[in-house]
């Protein structure tokens, strides 16, 4: 949970690994590109996960998902999905060629741990426990109630119990650190709408980087773009996602 719903990206991830599964028999388990777009508030419990294959070629399948749950004595429909899979370990061999750069963290001593975060903020988003995410202390003030004013975030990341990051597990990753709204000083819950993910690579083993931004709010909306980097430094993977402005 993360204020009043569960986590886009954790959402994703459900719907990601049920892909994957689904289209194992065709050595496509990976995903290439991910759009999702949230219909509405999922709830903790129980959901379904409809897969529709929609093309199936030699080295990517595309298919539309959608996860639902029971409400009310009916099925709605929580979050629509558009995704292409196939084999990131046969399409990359594990090269990436970017123009982006990494970003530049502090040692990972240096950093904030987001699991000693304050009681109130760890109340607000009690997924915090299950990673160990080190946050860039210039711009981690928001969750400590000192805001940088500058609508980014990067840090260190890894699993609490250390399992390594798989390409499904990346659709979760990327939406994991605070919004950046926090470091305007905007907290609450910013609610996904829409959320584009490309995955590049799988990542080497170790500690990744991140790193949120956010150029644009208008209209009640903010635009966040994630870039995700593994301890090869390379791109693994970027999203862009459009979300509500807290309120």
């Amino acid at each position: 949970m993360v204020g009043g719903g569960v986590n886009g990206g954790y959402l994703l991830g459900v719907v990601g690994n049920a892909i994957s599964t689904e289209l194992a028999g065709r050595g496509h388990t990976d995903p290439y590109t991910v759009s999702a777009y949230y219909l509405t508030a999922s709830r903790p419990g129980p959901a379904t996960v409809r897969i529709e294959v929609l093309r199936a070629g030699r080295g990517t399948t595309t298919v539309r998902a959608t996860l639902a749950q029971d409400h009310e004595g009916s099925t709605l429909d929580r979050i629509s999905v558009l995704a292409t899979y196939g084999d990131l370990s046969a399409a990359t061999a594990g090269e990436v060629l970017t123009r982006a750069t990494p970003p530049v963290l502090p040692a990972v001593a240096d950093c904030v741990l987001t699991s000693d975060a304050p009681p109130d903020f760890k109340a607000f988003v009690p997924m915090l426990d299950r990673f160990a995410m080190r946050l860039d202390p210039a711009c981690s003030g928001g969750m400590l109630g000192r805001p940088s004013g500058t609508p980014m975030i990067q840090g260190w990341f890894e699993l609490a119990d250390h399992r390594p990051i798989d390409p499904t597990a990346l659709l979760t990753v990327v939406d994991l650190l605070p919004p950046t709204t926090f470091e305007l000083g905007r907290m609450g819950w910013a609610p996904t709408l829409e959320l584009t993910v490309h995955v590049r690579a799988v990542p080497a083993p170790g500690l990744l980087r991140i790193r949120h931004e956010t150029r644009n709010m208008a209209g009640g909306f903010f635009e966040e773009d994630c870039e995700v980097w593994d301890s090869a430094g390379r791109l693994v993977a970027q999203s862009r996602q459009l979300a509500l402005m807290p309120r």
